[in-house]
């Protein structure tokens, strides 16, 4: 089933006020049963979390129109973006998604456990036609036939749970070795549906999980062949377990040590807690955003993971600080970088961007290192002056 290169949606009717759009939905499959069977006030933070998640991973400059309940709809005005662009956007939204959710899913409680048996993934539409963009006071509604049919297209004839689908309306725009081409980690295949009103609507899909094979375990060891987007750095610290853990968890230090950070913003009162964020200036300008994921204390480790947000190269990262006590006054730090960039074959963000954000790391794991044994050295942590 081919589909020609001219599109409707360019063709304005008479006195129309419909502009041509992208519609973009990533919907998370298992969401009412999950809801169900944990109840809201134990999952709502979850689903906060990774509807988050699913925001913050826009690389393609997607506009959010409305959050429903397990959906979000998302569209672009004017000329429709790339195929490369569009699979890499639901790339990045699966696997940030997914590294999301593995490790929830390693926390001891009730939840984590609920996730390791109800699992939660996404399924993506994209369509592309002609909306209205109408204000209602201070809010954004997107009206028309073509929001309708792209809503419609959640409930289609597809056996699974995790896709991407592409509308006719959305591929008529596109050349066919363009699409071929990116899909090559993966199988596309053809399907139809019909709906009241509507007819028979064409539309081409790909199962995500293929990609799971890029979604990173916290409990393994990682090398670059196995998982290319990651790496891992390693520091002897002549530092006691605990002091350790205290200076990786404490946000006022941050930018002692985390190389090219000017401040840290955050609500002392909850700077503790998991799920707290922190506001951070870089010294270049930008600000990026710090969430404390996990921290959890053993009595020969620790295990430190927070999610990192609007790094230029890297829109979203994961650091895991590990502390292993290799003595009762030395610590073994091991610092996993893990992104989901996977511009595939993008020369920039697979060798440069690496190396790059690399040797940033490599320099702020050393900074952590004497930073550390400056306050054993001196028993006392920096002032906000010192910091």
């Amino acid at each position: 089933m081919e589909f020609s290169e001219l599109n409707s949606a360019f063709l304005p009717d008479e006195a129309d006020d419909t502009q041509p759009a992208l519609l973009f939905i990533p919907d998370i499959s298992g969401f009412t049963r999950f809801m169900h069977e944990n109840k809201i006030k134990y999952s709502r933070n979850l689903i906060a979390d990774l509807l988050e998640t699913i925001i913050d991973a826009n690389i393609i400059n997607l506009e959010v129109c409305e959050i429903q309940g397990d959906a979000i709809l998302f569209y672009k005005l004017g000329a429709p973006p790339t195929i490369e662009e569009v699979v890499n956007q639901c790339k990045q939204i699966f696997l940030d998604f997914q590294n999301y959710l593995k490790i929830m899913e390693r926390d001891g409680s009730l939840l984590g456990t609920q996730l390791l048996e109800n699992k939660l993934t996404l399924k993506i539409v994209a369509h592309y036609g002609r909306i209205s963009v109408t204000q209602i006071k201070s809010y954004i509604k997107l009206m028309g036939m073509d929001v309708i049919l792209a809503h419609r297209l959640l409930k289609n004839n597809i056996e699974g749970s995790e896709y991407v689908l592409l509308s006719e309306g959305y591929l008529k725009t596109q050349k066919p070795e363009a699409i071929e081409k990116s899909f090559e980690w993966t199988q596309l295949r053809e399907g139809s549906t019909e709906y009241e009103h509507m007819g028979r609507v064409r539309y081409k899909y790909a199962f995500l999980t293929p990609l799971r094979l890029l979604v990173t375990d916290p409990e393994v060891e990682h090398n670059r062949n196995h998982y290319p987007n990651t790496f891992s750095l390693e520091v002897k610290v002549q530092a006691p377990l605990d002091l350790v853990a205290r200076i990786i968890r404490n946000y006022r230090l941050k930018p002692a040590w985390m190389q090219g950070m000017k401040t840290a913003q955050y609500d002392i009162s909850k700077s503790d807690r998991s799920g707290t964020y922190c506001k951070c200036q870089m010294e270049k300008g930008g600000c990026i955003e710090i969430q404390t994921l996990q921290f959890k204390a053993f009595a020969d480790k620790v295990e430190y993971i927070e999610k990192i947000t609007n790094f230029k190269m890297f829109p979203n990262a994961l650091l895991f600080l590990n502390a292993q006590a290799a003595s009762p006054h030395a610590t073994l730090l091991t610092l996993e970088f893990h992104y989901s960039r996977v511009s595939v074959g993008d020369y920039f963000y697979d060798s440069f961007g690496r190396k790059k954000m690399r040797d940033l790391m490599g320099k702020s794991l050393k900074s952590l290192k004497e930073l550390c044994e400056h306050v054993q050295a001196n028993k006392e942590l920096p002032t906000k002056k010192n910091a």
